[in-house]
């Protein structure tokens, strides 16, 4: 790469924008996971024990007559099925990814809100000195 090149690139990657979005691309697949495991170890088994210990993730319908297991491991190796149960748990993931950040968004507008606008600067010497001339002469006419 050539200097000016690079000089160019380093303005890419780390301006604010772009330096943001990558960190909040990895925060955000770190926090995916958090939730997947938030929904399969701890909400799906208690979903799970609440319901007569259904397993949503086993949860899957044959596409063909081959498709003779019980569990979705076996069944996808037998044949072609249609794993509603997966998209259930994914569907759970997404529904508290959306809450969260719903609330995450209504916290950041209310201190936005929050925040009084900066008063404004106070006028320069000149800008003083310039008012004061421009009263007098209208004290004049």
């Amino acid at each position: 790469m050539s200097g000016s090149m690079w000089q160019e690139f380093k303005s890419f990657a780390f301006k604010g924008n772009a330096f943001d979005l990558a960190i909040g691309v990895i925060i955000g697949a770190a926090f995916g996971k958090i939730v997947s495991s938030l929904v399969d170890d701890i909400i799906m088994p208690i979903i799970g024990r609440l319901t007569g210990g259904l397993d949503f993730n086993n949860y899957f319908l044959g596409l063909n007559s081959n498709v003779t297991a019980t569990n979705l491991t076996a069944a996808r190796e037998q044949g072609a099925v249609l794993a509603y149960g997966s998209f259930i748990t994914v569907l759970i993931n997404f529904l508290i990814i959306a809450f969260i950040l719903f609330q995450l968004v209504k916290i950041s507008n209310r201190m936005k809100k929050a925040e009084p606008p900066p008063p404004p600067p106070a006028p320069s010497k000149s800008e003083e000195l310039l008012a004061e001339i421009r009263d007098a002469l209208v004290k004049k006419k």
